[in-house]
């Protein structure tokens, strides 16, 4: 293979951060053995002006190649007809894959810069409320709910567990606790507001049902006291009074799938940053 010695000067200009001319271009220089080069991004170039004193100081430097991943119009004229005119080596990086996307779907891009970017940032966003909905179940960890966007409170078997989850992939931070009698609450829900509070309930025959049903999963005998009708309606009531201390909405969710209970959680929250935006 024949070794490069010459040193190149290579720059990549990006009206986003830059990372995608980045990586390709990575990936090129690859299969050379390049001795000596250099990569230099030039992020977030969003007007005219700033592409030209980019592009004039860059002409000032010797042996370089200019990639660019741009988006809006303008400024793609502009770096086009300056490197044409100034005899300078460049290639656009984006254009010809959008307009083969263009050209196969019929479809007009949007031409917004960073699209990518925050396509990874929700990816990011929905990976983070899933960790913390899996460390911060069934009450394992009061220190997160301080930082939880949603704590959800509920008697065994309301499905907290899955609501959690369901509402993670929306990107939303939840804790959950088990509300039972002869556990002492955690001192850290007393730092939670209550709009950021939602009580779970259920009716008590469909919480007999369904806890006979966890039983016989378990491999337990029937008839213990965690399915008992005594100690369902105790429990009810006792999380009631919880719930209504602390003045948080409660659902009930016995007729409720997961996906419809989540909407209504999901139309309060934004209800409630509503409120909070307009105070």
């Amino acid at each position: 293979m024949l070794k490069i010695l010459v040193p190149i000067n290579i720059y990549i200009i990006s009206d986003s951060l830059g990372e995608t001319g980045e990586h390709v271009v990575r990936a090129a220089t690859s299969q050379f053995d390049i001795l000596n080069y250099e990569i230099k991004k030039i992020p977030y170039i969003s007007d005219v002006e700033s592409l030209k004193d980019t592009l004039d100081n860059i002409s000032k430097d010797e042996n370089k190649i200019i990639f660019y991943t741009l988006v809006e119009k303008n400024l793609l004229n502009y770096v086009r007809d300056y490197v044409n005119s100034n005899n300078l080596v460049a290639v656009d990086l984006l254009s010809p894959i959008i307009d083969t996307i263009r050209g196969f779907t019929g479809a007009e891009p949007m031409r917004e810069p960073g699209t990518i970017r925050k396509l990874d940032e929700d990816y990011f966003k929905r990976v983070e409320a899933i960790e913390f909905a899996v460390k911060y179940d069934d009450g394992k960890n009061p220190s997160g709910l301080v930082d939880a966007d949603l704590v959800i409170l509920g008697v065994s078997r309301t499905s907290k567990t899955p609501l959690s989850m369901y509402l993670a992939n929306k990107k939303i931070k939840v804790a959950n606790i088990p509300l039972v009698p002869e556990t002492k609450l955690p001192n850290e829900l007393n730092d939670v507001p209550a709009r950021k509070i939602v009580g779970l309930t259920n009716s008590p025959l469909k919480l007999n049902e369904i806890r006979e049903e966890r039983l016989k999963a378990l491999g337990l005998p029937k008839g213990s006291n965690y399915s008992s009708m005594e100690r369902i309606l105790e429990e009810i009531d006792y999380a009631e009074i919880i719930m209504k201390k602390i003045g948080c909405p409660i659902i009930d969710v016995s007729n409720k799938a997961i996906e419809e209970t989540a909407e209504i959680i999901i139309e309060y929250l934004n209800k409630i940053k509503i409120k909070m935006a307009m105070n």
